[in-house]
């Protein structure tokens, strides 16, 4: 079996936006919008190790109607096409309050790599940036990094995370040993 790292995608590979329309942070919406984090020498680290790399991540913008869903689309085959060490990426297009069984804190999307991909889910570590994420590695028996990006602590602080970190780098350095 192999292990996996499970990231979110929004404050973890790519940069938070500000949208004056709604008066917050939030995922890309538009690929104009979408600024990369610098990420590629971690994540590089971890495949190099045996690692596979897998995006999760919820982008309820369309269902909200604050932008279309071909936007939503667009702006995930751009971070897969700009990361192309990820194995898959994973999206959840609903809004919470449609209770899906894919939207995080679901690990509905771990199980199906894990399936799909032989995964062995206590073994692997998904990261995120708030405490969906963290519940969603913890119901999946994943270990929990969270990344402390400023612009999403008001979405956590419920979930003690087994590791806390500034970055992917941090990250690769403390589970994989050696340089940062």
């Amino acid at each position: 079996m192999k292990r996996a790292l499970f990231l979110d995608r929004d404050g973890i590979v790519d940069e938070l936006v500000y949208y004056e329309s709604s008066g917050e942070w939030e995922a890309p919406r538009t690929v104009e919008d979408l600024v990369m984090l610098d990420v590629e020498e971690a994540l590089r680290r971890f495949v190099e190790a045996g690692w596979l790399l897998f995006l999760v991540t919820n982008q309820p913008s369309a269902a909200k109607g604050k932008v279309s869903r071909e936007s939503l689309e667009r702006v995930q085959e751009e971070v897969l096409r700009r990361l192309p060490l990820v194995t898959r990426g994973y999206v959840c297009f609903h809004r919470a309050e449609d209770r899906c069984g894919c939207r995080k804190p679901s690990p509905f999307f771990l199980h199906e790599a894990a399936r799909e991909f032989d995964v062995d889910l206590s073994q692997s570590w998904m990261v995120g940036d708030q405490d969906s994420d963290l519940q969603c590695g913890r119901a999946a028996g994943c270990k929990v990094a969270l990344i402390e990006h400023p612009r999403s602590a008001h979405k956590r602080g419920s979930v003690s995370p087994d590791v806390v970190v500034g970055d992917l780098g941090e990250l690769a350095a403390l589970t994989l040993g050696g340089r940062r």
